[in-house]
């Protein structure tokens, strides 16, 4: 026995000595049982090795799976990955050489937004689960096909969008608030989410001998290599993201949408501002923006630039009774310190988390693996938050007022706003059909 547990073996050995001499073991001398990682006995391939890509690579190793392929473009960072985990994952430069092995039980896609569709559509295809970094979409449109192909394909898929389950529960705890109706009927939600950055122009130069460019942009259009499009700063540009908007705001909009009870639902009418700086060559997002969203109930969502001290990379929310701060460093609000004295029903959190506890996004994936159940970040309420996120880039970039028709997911009355739903992809990186 080490540091007072009994290992699985020592426990078996334990109970057959008991058996043996015609005795049960009574339940208050049973010696404690380690419990087996979520992830024991999964293997699996990740796709993209930057900050992210090795971050929830990491997680899954650290919850027992065993890393077994790297498909990588950038053939320096695919390498330093494979030797920081022990050398024994196959490094592929062409990802499709992991769907062809019949060994690996889920893929993690944590590429640049404009590949997550495509990867993940045939990652399904061959029968594998999937856990792929947020924001899930470049189109709207995508969200409705990654939609319709988990149902029809029946695999977990989690989506990295870690503010549900992490960080202290602090998110979940906002939610419950409100539900559970501390703060009345909720009026307005403002997510603080930063400017991005402004920058170019910039030249266009032989690509470096270690990065397939071509295969980098993949579904996106051929244009000549910069430093400055490739790795973390594609997210400046609306060939591969949406910008700050789907980036960060992500994040918030989809604990602002869990907390209005609208996350099969969206907003009825989007407006929006941005700021553009139009330099050829340059980053072509919006650096400042503020967004209005109405929902049908009368509540607004705001996603704004603000980054000043009250509203600190968070969530702003109001109600009738009262508001509340939530972020990834702290939860305050007058309906936060009640919770001493009337504190929340003890299931409330599990129930946001679907029986499951809380506190690591990649073993609530494995468990859900495991029981075949749906993970917490589930596509279809990452596509409704996702899409109003593409919503407010389409009022953005058209300068109008989009109204948004629930039911059907259609844009009402602009047929050059709902063309903006979907986009082409070239030829050899068409998305499965």
């Amino acid at each position: 026995m080490i540091n007072g547990r009994y290992t699985r073996r020592q426990f078996s050995r334990t109970s057959a000595a008991f058996a043996g001499i015609g005795l049960t073991v009574p339940y208050w001398c049973l010696p404690t049982v380690e419990a087996e990682p979520a992830g024991a006995g999964m293997r699996f391939a990740v796709i993209g090795t930057g900050y992210r890509g090795t971050t929830v690579a990491d997680s899954a190793i650290a919850n027992g799976a065993s890393l077994v392929a790297i498909a990588e473009t950038d053939s320096l960072r695919g390498e330093a990955y494979k030797q920081k985990t022990g050398g024994a994952a196959v490094l592929y430069g062409d990802y499709r050489r992991i769907l062809d092995r019949k060994d690996i039980d889920f893929v993690a896609i944590c590429t640049p937004d404009h590949w997550h569709t495509k990867m993940s559509l045939e990652t399904m295809q061959v029968g594998k689960d999937v856990y792929c970094e947020k924001p899930l979409t470049l189109t709207i449109d995508e969200g409705k096909l990654l939609r319709e192909a988990v149902k029809r394909s029946g695999r977990v898929f989690q989506v990295g969008t870690q503010q549900r389950t992490e960080f202290g529960s602090m998110f979940l705890k906002a939610v419950a608030l409100c539900h559970a109706g501390r703060l009345g009927k909720i009026q307005r939600i403002t997510c603080a989410i930063g400017a991005a950055a402004t920058g170019g122009p910039f030249r266009e130069q032989e690509p470096p001998t270690y990065l397939d460019w071509d295969r980098w942009l993949g579904p996106a259009p051929k244009v000549g290599y910069m430093p400055e499009r490739a790795h973390y700063m594609f997210r400046y540009w609306y060939d591969y993201s949406g910008g700050q908007v789907t980036d960060w705001g992500v994040h918030h909009v989809d604990i602002a949408t869990w907390a209005l009870g609208a996350s099969n639902s969206g907003p009825t009418t989007i407006e929006a501002k941005g700021d553009f700086q139009d330099i050829p060559h340059g980053y072509e997002v919006a650096s400042r923006f503020q967004i209005k969203c109405t929902y049908s109930s009368g509540a607004e969502l705001w996603v704004v630039d603000d980054k000043s001290p009250e509203f600190d990379n968070g969530l702003m929310i109001e109600g009738t009774q009262g508001r509340i701060f939530v972020n990834r460093g702290k939860l305050t609000g007058t309906a936060v310190e009640d919770l001493q004295d009337h504190p929340l029903p003890d299931d409330a959190i599990m129930k946001l988390c679907k029986g499951k506890q809380p506190g690591d996004h990649m073993r609530n994936f494995m468990e859900c693996i495991k029981d075949r159940g749906e993970p917490v970040s589930d596509v279809a309420s990452h596509h409704r938050s996702v899409t109003t996120c593409h919503l407010a880039n389409i009022a953005m970039r058209l300068g109008r007022v989009v109204r948004w028709d629930d039911a059907s997911e259609q844009i009402v009355g602009d047929d050059e706003a709902n063309a903006w739903q979907k986009r082409e992809q070239r030829a050899q990186y068409k998305f499965p059909v």
